[in-house]
């Protein structure tokens, strides 16, 4: 580096001894220090900062009970370590007294919207709410990356209050790119034509429009719609091998949920349309713009044995079921207007489906694919979990596990997050009420960690107080 700046210097002194005002040029540039290594890569870093966490009831999400009598030690953004109280510290330790709080992972909200169509200042509203109550990550699926890219920058580099921000590019059919979200997201280029919206066909240089996603730094790519199985399968294969995980909607739209699942994918999203498998095959739609409502009741009055069919192999395959429940419940609210359209899937019907899929042992992520009002003190995720728990049956600590371990494996981020283990980020809550008996309870938050920064939920107002 030092070569390197000494040489970039010796260029741009030349460069400037060409100019009448060199020596002024020289005086009035900010990047360039006396030695040629920009200023702000000059600076030490400061030593990072040792916390030590004691008393509280931890819940690490592990699979392990709730236990008391530990520490939480972090360094920097990191945790150095989770050890007995008696253990001694290190000398450097600040000890943060949190007796009488619940501790568990930082939430995770696996299914979100930040820039569709993109207002980063709405976006920065709803990311300031998400970390202050609790929500140290999120996985946005499908927007406009370009502003995504700088919102998860500015979330990252700790400009703003915020999640770390993971994201999805899209690849669909052709026919998709009909819908005028698309060309919300697409402003100024061509939908279906940039790298974070593609449009697929058999002649795709599949190899390339993966590398074209990859080059938009997104976590996963994200199969919508409008794609026949053979091509679900072909993407699914050539983005595992280039490493990326890949995320679909439980039906593509023509191809079925199990096609879907016989093509691999890493998470399936939206339960309620893994109904579209019971149907007749002349009444499944082969088009995403088809919104005919699902025949409800062969979903409400047991286990459906065809769904059960799909499920277990979910289960044997390790696809992660992202189910997004409250969409569901909040499509019915809306539907009670008269005059309005009936969504395909009810809340009833999501919830039935989940619950089945509970039971057979599939593993379930938390995401939410809307928003509460910016008016309301919290973000969907939490009414998401309370229906997980309450209308789907889930136990406290299993819908818990849903926002912290398992969504970590649904962003594919499992090394970093999702429980509270020594190495893993500093990302974690405190509540004042046991969340292993009412995830209610995570309203009673006091205080999250997020990368080893602390943000006290009483700073928090919403937007119009």
């Amino acid at each position: 580096m030092k070569i390197i700046g000494t040489w970039l210097a010796g260029a741009a002194l030349a460069a400037l001894a060409m100019t009448p005002n060199a020596s002024t040029a020289l005086a009035h540039d900010p990047f360039t220090a006396w030695n040629g290594v920009p200023a702000s890569l000059s600076t030490t870093p400061a030593e990072p900062k040792t916390v030590a966490y004691r008393g509280a009831v931890l819940f690490d999400a592990t699979g392990a009970p709730s236990r008391s009598g530990l520490t939480i030690v972090t360094r920097g953004e990191r945790i150095l370590a989770v050890q007995p109280d008696n253990v001694a510290l290190p000398m450097s330790a600040e000890v943060i007294d949190v007796t009488g709080l619940y501790v568990l992972p930082g939430l995770i909200d696996t299914h979100v919207h930040v820039a569709t169509p993109p207002d980063a200042e709405a976006a920065r509203v709803q990311m300031r709410r998400w970390l202050y109550s609790g929500v140290t990550a999120v996985r946005g699926m499908a927007d406009d990356l370009r502003s995504v890219g700088e919102l998860s920058r500015q979330a990252r580099v700790g400009e703003v209050p915020s999640p770390d921000i993971y994201y999805a590019a899209l690849m669909a059919g052709e026919g998709f790119f009909r819908d005028p979200r698309t060309q919300a997201v697409s402003a100024g280029a061509i939908a279906g034509q940039t790298p974070w919206m593609q449009a697929i066909t058999a002649e795709t240089d599949l190899p390339l429009a993966v590398a074209m996603a990859r080059g938009t730094s997104a976590t996963g790519i994200k199969i919508y719609a409008d794609l026949p199985a053979d091509l679900v399968t072909r993407i699914t294969a050539e983005a595992h091998r280039q490493g990326v995980p890949v995320w679909t909607h439980a039906m593509v739209y023509p191809a079925t949920p199990q096609e879907v699942i016989g093509a691999g994918p890493d998470v399936m999203s939206h339960a309620c349309i893994l109904a579209h498998q019971a149907q007749v095959p002349a009444d499944r739609p082969v088009s995403y713009d088809s919104r005919t409502p699902i025949d409800r009741a062969p979903f409400l009055n047991g286990d459906n044995p065809v769904i059960q069919g799909l499920l277990e192999q979910m289960r044997d395959r390790n696809i992660v079921l992202d189910a997004t429940v409250r969409v569901y419940a909040e499509q019915d609210r809306r539907a009670a207007t008269p005059g309005a359209r009936q969504p395909i899937c009810s809340g009833p019907m999501a919830f039935a489906l989940t619950r089945q899929a509970y039971r057979a042992g599939v593993a379930i992520s938390a995401g939410t694919d809307g928003e509460t009002p910016d008016s309301d003190p919290w973000p969907a995720l939490i009414e998401e979990m309370e229906l997980l728990q309450n209308a789907v049956g889930m136990t406290p600590a299993n819908v818990l596990t849903a926002a912290t371990q398992t969504a970590a494996r649904t962003v594919n981020h499992t090394d970093d997050m999702g429980t509270i283990e020594a190495g893993k980020l500093a990302n974690f809550i405190f509540v004042a009420a046991d969340p292993t008996v009412d995830v209610a309870n995570l309203r009673q938050l006091v205080f999250t960690v997020k990368r080893g920064e602390t943000f006290q939920r009483s700073a928090f107002r919403p937007t119009g107080d």
